[in-house]
């Protein structure tokens, strides 16, 4: 139901939206020189790091040979651009440490193997 929470957009509005509240905090800050808006900045930074944390963690749990590793194990060889995306999305909802204690033969692991793959062959643009 809440799909989109998870999508690269979603996430891009986030940031498009705190930097906007920033920006018009500092723009206010500089034309009146109160404190306030500082501590709105601060709270705005603090909340930003706080929201977007979780979805930029597992960008950062996975160094490049643990990708190449990963990758070089994709059992599906005909359909590399398949292969990629699916990889894609494992990087994206797993950190490392989480994947490799990941039962592979559970339903919802399996789920979100077929979900991955039914988005990664959607050819729609959203």
């Amino acid at each position: 139901m809440l799909d989109f929470l998870d999508s690269d957009w979603f996430i891009i509005s986030l940031e498009i939206v705190f930097l906007i509240l920033i920006l018009y905090d500092i723009k206010k800050y500089l034309e009146t020189k109160k404190k306030e808006y500082i501590i709105n900045i601060v709270l705005t930074i603090a909340f930003a790091i706080w929201v977007l944390y979780p979805y930029y963690k597992s960008y950062f749990g996975w160094n490049e040979a643990q990708k190449k590793e990963l990758i070089s194990t994709c059992k599906d060889s005909n359909n590399t651009e398949l292969c990629e995306c699916v990889d894609d999305k494992i990087f994206k909802n797993y950190v490392y440490e989480e994947y490799l204690h990941v039962d592979k033969n559970s339903t919802e692991h399996k789920e979100f193997l077929i979900e991955a793959k039914e988005e990664c062959l959607d050819d729609s643009w959203f």
